[in-house]
């Protein structure tokens, strides 16, 4: 019985060393595993070049971005990608570009798609808006204040965001 207590004991110290976000990044992990096939090469919050210099691309629906996108994000949409959009609004095809969703599965799928427009340097953010807040990152409303709501996309995936309020 005493060895069953110092297991548990150690099993729960051990857990307890783990970051707050440990379990959930370990989630996006797997999912950005099983979904994205590796085409675009990820940017990692917290290891990004200078944001001036970069176009950030908001590749989920409109209602998500609405309720919170990165600072300076242009909205392109998934379903309804907005290709002349981004043509107008990025002219220079060797701009360097990061594109985001909630985790990185509908951006990998747009960025993709703005390959085959010629763009050369192309990131997907790792974990999307939802790693970017988990991490500490400040997101904005469609009035451009800053915001502790995000659009969650969905009970499911929304299990994915630890940090903030959830809004779906």
């Amino acid at each position: 019985m005493k060895i069953l207590i110092s297991k548990l004991i150690l099993c729960s110290l051990v857990l307890l060393s783990f970051p707050k976000d440990s379990f959930g990044q370990d989630k996006i992990t797997k999912a950005l595993s099983t979904w994205n096939q590796g085409t675009i090469p990820y940017a990692y919050f917290g290891n990004l070049p200078e944001t001036d210099s970069i176009a950030f691309l908001d590749t989920r629906e409109k209602e998500e971005f609405e309720v919170s996108h990165l600072k300076n994000a242009v909205w392109v949409g998934y379903k309804k990608f907005n290709e002349k959009k981004v043509l107008e609004t990025i002219p220079n095809k060797s701009q360097p570009i990061i594109v985001y969703c909630s985790i990185g599965v509908r951006s990998e799928d747009i960025g993709e798609q703005l390959k085959e427009l010629g763009y050369t340097k192309v990131l997907n953010l790792y974990g999307g808006i939802f790693d970017w807040k988990n991490k500490g990152g400040q997101v904005f409303n469609d009035k451009e204040v800053v915001t502790d709501s995000v659009h969650a996309f969905s009970k499911h995936w929304g299990k994915l965001l630890q940090e903030g309020i959830k809004v779906y």
